[in-house]
């Protein structure tokens, strides 16, 4: 028997999150389900004191009943690096100053206990950004402010993507035809709201057979389901009314993945999961990636178990 672990899960609160779908409640469940001891707290409750890293937790026990999903004991402060064997930082994004914040605090205790993802590369590896170091295994694409530029890509490809650089669950993202008299607008409204970069690309027709999330534990593939976005939507994530569906993964999905895995090793990125539109990367998950039970439902891949091995693996 595997010896228990005290496991603390740094995410939102466990009391709204749906059971069916979310994929922090899943590690949970499968945690517990080894004898690990679970705690929970949200990101607010995280802070560093005179040298230590500390979080206001709660015991946890979940189970996967409507209404009744979740039992939580008193609240107590603890030492994340002194009593806690592994640290998930699995709270959604956006991925904001916050959210980078929380990841400098938990590189604090990186080396006395084992936070999945590593919160070095998790602040390292922005979604959007990290598949630039595969360019070759992407859809043609840029990242700029630079209005003349950007309208230079537009004249090139015709038809295209563009979307915040930082942003998530498909929010923000715009199609952009060659007759679209919005163009203009649209730009000005992202350099007004923000200083960041926009990203730009070729708009993939493929989208509409689906956008596949493939699941990668410790840089080797646990599999993959389609997402197949509305009908005249261009952005099928769940978050937006994409349905999932099951999926043969390619030649190419396979070679994206043995491309990317040493890599995702090498930064301790334990638990990633891909977009692969048509054959074309285009984002690699870090922060809280989504879609164990979809994938669980259309393969019978029990991916968090897989993550639970590889965790065990690495704690010896």
């Amino acid at each position: 028997m595997t010896k228990q672990i005290q496991v603390a899960v740094q995410m939102d609160p466990v009391q709204s999150v749906d059971i069916d779908g979310d994929t922090s409640f899943a590690m949970l469940e499968e945690a517990q389900s080894r004898g690990h001891a679970c705690l929970v707290y949200q990101p607010e409750h995280l802070s560093y004191v005179e040298g230590r890293v500390q979080a206001r937790v709660r015991p946890v026990t979940v189970r996967r009943k409507h209404g009744d999903h979740v039992n939580l004991g008193p609240e107590r402060v603890i030492d994340l690096a002194k009593q806690t064997d592994v640290v998930l930082m699995r709270q959604d994004p956006p991925f904001d100053m916050a959210y980078i914040t929380a990841a400098h605090l938990l590189e604090q205790v990186q080396g006395e206990t084992l936070v999945v993802n590593d919160p070095a590369w998790v602040r390292s590896s922005p979604e959007k950004i990290f598949p630039l170091m595969f360019a070759d295994l992407m859809p043609p694409t840029m990242i700029s402010r630079d209005e003349q530029a950007i309208a230079q890509f537009r004249a090139k490809y015709k038809d295209i993507i563009i979307k915040p650089l930082y942003g998530n669950g498909g929010a923000g993202v715009f199609r952009l035809k060659p007759d679209d008299s919005n163009y203009s607008s649209l730009l000005e409204t992202f350099f007004e709201i923000s200083r960041e970069p926009v990203m730009v690309q070729a708009f993939l027709p493929s989208v509409a057979q689906g956008d596949k999330r493939i699941i990668l534990i410790d840089g080797e593939l646990a599999g993959g389901f389609n997402r197949i976005p509305q009908k005249g939507e261009t952005r099928s994530n769940m978050h937006v009314g994409g349905q999932a569906a099951a999926v043969e993964l390619s030649p190419r999905d396979l070679e994206i993945c043995k491309r990317i895995g040493p890599e995702l090793r090498r930064r301790g990125l334990l638990f990633v999961g891909i977009d692969v539109i048509g054959g074309q990367l285009t984002e690699i998950n870090v922060t809280s990636p989504t879609g164990v039970r979809e994938l669980e439902r259309f393969t019978g891949i029990n991916a968090t178990a897989l993550l639970w091995d590889a965790i065990e693996g690495k704690l010896g």
